[in-house]
């Protein structure tokens, strides 16, 4: 549905987005995160064609962004950061003058907006000027407005930002009704939002794609070294060498915590099995050595994103 073929941006002598290339296939969700300039704002208006490329292509349906524009646009449903309303409009004057924008006809109109508001729950509101709205109220104004004209494609750019947990639990729901028979975009700096949504996730940082994937493949494929999180009635010096009898190629850092104990993580090179766990159980059993917390921190996808974000930047 969206191909993206060596994509770059260049500001000046500022570049951007550097040689973005992927393919999204109808009906996917994808999650879009990385730091502030990482490149994916950037990247989506380049794909709404709000923004021409320097060098590469973009492909809506097979449709070139700039050669065929405007049905490049009538395929796309599109919530910018911030929702930028018309203040002095009301909610169904405002979603009706979006639809004449979007050559939705007059005898549909009416459905659509209907349509719209039911699926962003706006009816109290319909009467109500968009300025007055509280931020949660225009973001569901907003995001009415992307699904007037039934598009191909969703791209939402933080979409959860000013809305309630009640409201974020909706929208999740709405984005995986919609997700059937259209591609969505989400845009999003909340990790677990990203994670509990999407089929697929890409990791942006300096203008790359970092990582390309579903979630569970990108922390099995990108996860570094295990740890392990231990507290133990001795001293840090004492500690540190009990460890590495146990994992000589594991690093520990130990800091005594106060009454005799100390607190260490230990870094392995890999995962760190319950076979490892209880061998340094033994080992601590073994020297004398009282252990009050013995746990594994199993890698996720915030720990994931920070070692591809903080690993691009050095």
């Amino acid at each position: 549905m969206i191909s993206l073929v060596d994509l770059s941006k260049s500001f000046g002598r500022f570049e951007a987005v550097r040689g973005v290339s992927a393919e999204i296939a109808r009906g996917e969700v994808v999650g879009l995160l990385g730091p502030n300039g990482a490149g994916k704002t950037t990247t989506i208006r380049m794909i709404t064609g709000t923004l021409p490329p320097t060098r590469g292509a973009v492909r809506v349906d097979g449709l070139d962004s700039l050669d065929g524009s405007i049905e490049v646009r009538r395929r796309l449903g599109y919530l910018p950061e911030g929702s930028p309303l018309h203040a002095e409009m009301r909610v169904e004057q405002y979603l009706a003058f979006r639809a004449g924008l979007f050559a939705v006809s007059r005898k549909e109109r009416r459905a659509a907006i209907a349509r719209s508001m039911d699926r962003c729950e706006l009816a109290d509101v319909a009467r109500t000027r968009c300025g007055n709205l509280s931020k949660g109220y225009r973001q569901r104004v907003g995001l009415a407005a992307a699904l007037l004209h039934d598009p191909d494609v969703l791209i939402l750019d933080e979409p959860t930002s000013g809305l309630d947990p009640a409201q974020v639990v909706a929208l999740r729901s709405l984005i995986g009704d919609l997700s059937d028979t259209r591609t969505t975009l989400l845009v999003s700096h909340i990790l677990p939002e990203v994670e509990r949504t999407c089929d697929r996730i890409m990791v942006f940082a300096r203008g790359r794609v970092r990582a390309d994937g579903a979630p569970k493949s990108l922390i099995e494929r990108h996860a570094r070294a295990g740890r392990l999180h231990l507290e133990a009635e001795t001293s840090p010096d004492a500690l540190r060498e009990t460890l590495g009898r146990a994992l000589p190629k594991a690093s520990a850092m130990c800091e005594a915590v106060g009454d005799g104990w100390t607190r260490a993580t230990l870094d392995a090179e890999g995962p760190i099995s319950d076979a490892q766990r209880a061998s340094i159980a033994r080992t601590l059993r073994d020297a004398g050595v009282l252990a009050r917390e013995l746990s594994v921190e199993r890698p996720g996808l915030e720990r994931v994103y920070l070692d591809l974000v903080e690993g691009e930047a050095s």
